[in-house]
């Protein structure tokens, strides 16, 4: 590898953890060590279209198009901080009043998920939709800028254009797909989550909306059913595969119920495998074991990359839906019957309920992720971003919950990541079926499932999901698991 090629690669690197290290700080409530407004300072001349072209011309192939997206990625950041810190700004002050208690936009989750009446959530939604078309100037003049500049200095015709060269995704082939699916899965489940709705909030489905979906996903009714500092106690379950989480070199667990840290949990890499942090904020419930579980898929899954991998092919990955199905992965091991029965020592019915639930839950996020996808390809294919009713009418259709239309901007995750969830999931679903046949129900508690675990890890992020899935003879990538295991469940 030529000097230029260390030279970008490594500038690249810097700038990647600046970026995570500053995000990570300010999750924890921390200050941090380069502020955001700050990141790219001195940076200037790199940020240009001269290192693109530098780019193109000294690297091939899959090295090319990494590291031309992680420069991209910087480029645009560099452009839109401005306009993304001032909407940050105006979201952070913008809270809902609901019986004199104010609600900011970053905790809504977490509200939601308390123990409140449906009235109190309507309230909510009422508050949150003028504040939404407060702020709606502010991301549409986001997005229109990213767009512009799509277009303008990288030459894509538009948005799907430039996600599916960074990705390698056929999105027109998902979009029919996830269609399929959720006309196919559309029976099972309002027939099982009618059901729900009325047991838990004594409403029809008709009569709920997204933050009713929040708290019932929560599955706070059944947190009676959770053995004590399960959370801290589940961690002691990987030492029969050969790993401590909490002496585990490269992984920092920040767990801890803070007052100061984001309400959502997340993963930042700030180098793989050599600095992993998983940040949450526990609060109590089924919801912090599944939560917990999920993360360390993200966090195991890199501290066990192989260092002998290139930068390039640790660092610069383009697509994360092969760590979703990691964390997928873990995350369903903490609410399938064998481990309830045989680790939390729930008796059978409680681990059937629970499983039951889970799966039902599960189903349900699915189809929102595969709405969401739906919905995001529409408006960035019609170029229609305004205008929010065709997803809230998408949303209700596929998930049976109320949607604001003025919160579809607000609720869009950028570069269609709901595809990378939704083809992490299937991919959860083949590997889980693998091991199960491989070493039976109970592969969860087998030494020799880590072992694998630890060998798919080892090979990080070189290869995306489908060529993983190819070079691993895991099969082709399908949701035909995930539709037999709902049904297999929730029949």
């Amino acid at each position: 590898m030529s000097k230029d090629h260390h030279s970008l690669i490594d500038t690249l690197k810097t700038l990647n953890q600046h970026r995570t290290g500053s995000a990570l700080a300010m999750w924890k409530g921390e200050a941090p060590a380069v502020e955001p407004y700050n990141l790219y300072a001195g940076y200037e001349v790199f940020l240009t279209l001269d290192t693109l072209e530098c780019i193109n011309r000294e690297f091939k192939g899959k090295a090319r198009q990494r590291v031309r997206h992680a420069f991209i990625d910087h480029y645009l950041q560099q452009v839109l901080l401005p306009h993304e810190t001032e909407m940050q700004t105006w979201m952070r002050g913008a809270a809902a009043l609901v019986n004199d208690e104010r609600i900011h936009f970053r905790n809504i989750i977490q509200w939601c998920q308390e123990p409140r009446s449906h009235a109190d959530r309507e309230r909510l939604q009422d508050e949150t939709g003028p504040l939404c078309k407060f702020m709606k100037p502010f991301a549409l003049n986001y997005w229109e800028i990213l767009l512009s500049l799509l277009k303008k200095d990288f030459g894509f015709s538009n948005y799907i254009d430039y996600c599916r060269e960074k990705k390698g995704l056929d999105y027109s082939r998902y979009a029919i797909l996830m269609e399929q699916v959720l006309e196919e899965t559309r029976g099972i489940y309002f027939k099982a989550m009618q059901a729900w709705a009325e047991d838990s909030v004594g409403l029809s489905l008709e009569r709920l909306n997204r933050f009713d979906a929040i708290n019932l996903f929560g599955m706070h009714a059944l947190d009676n059913l959770l053995p004590d500092n399960a959370m801290e106690d589940s961690k002691a379950f990987f030492e029969q595969w050969g790993i401590e989480p909490d002496n585990l070199e490269g992984l920092h667990l920040d767990i801890q119920k803070d007052d100061r840290k984001s309400d959502q949990a997340m993963s930042f890499l700030l180098a793989i495998p050599g600095d992993v942090h998983v940040v949450m904020n526990a609060t109590g419930g089924w919801i912090d074991l599944e939560t917990l579980w999920h993360e360390l898929g993200h966090g195991l899954s890199s501290v066990f990359t192989s260092p002998r991998l290139s930068t390039v092919d640790r660092e610069l990955a383009t697509s994360y839906s092969l760590s979703e199905s990691y964390a997928f992965l873990l995350q369903n091991i903490t609410l399938s019957e064998p481990f309830l029965r045989n680790y939390l020592t729930l008796s059978e019915d409680q681990a059937r309920k629970l499983h039951y639930y889970k799966t039902l839950k599960d189903l349900a996020v699915f189809r929102r992720y595969a709405a969401k996808f739906i919905a995001e390809y529409r408006m960035f294919g019609s170029n229609s971003l305004a205008d929010g009713n065709p997803y809230a009418e998408i949303m209700a259709r596929h998930t049976g919950f109320y949607h604001q239309p003025e919160s579809h901007l607000f609720d869009l995750v950028p570069e269609f990541y709901c595809l990378d969830y939704v083809l992490g999931w299937m991919g959860e679903a083949a590997m889980e079926d693998h091991l199960r046949n491989r070493f039976g129900e109970n592969w969860m508690f087998q030494s020799g499932a880590g072992d694998l675990l630890k060998q798919w890890w080892r090979q990080g992020n070189r290869l995306d999901i489908i060529d993983f899935f190819k070079k691993n003879n895991l099969g082709l990538l399908s949701a035909d698991m995930l539709v037999n295991r709902w049904a297999e469940v929730l029949s």
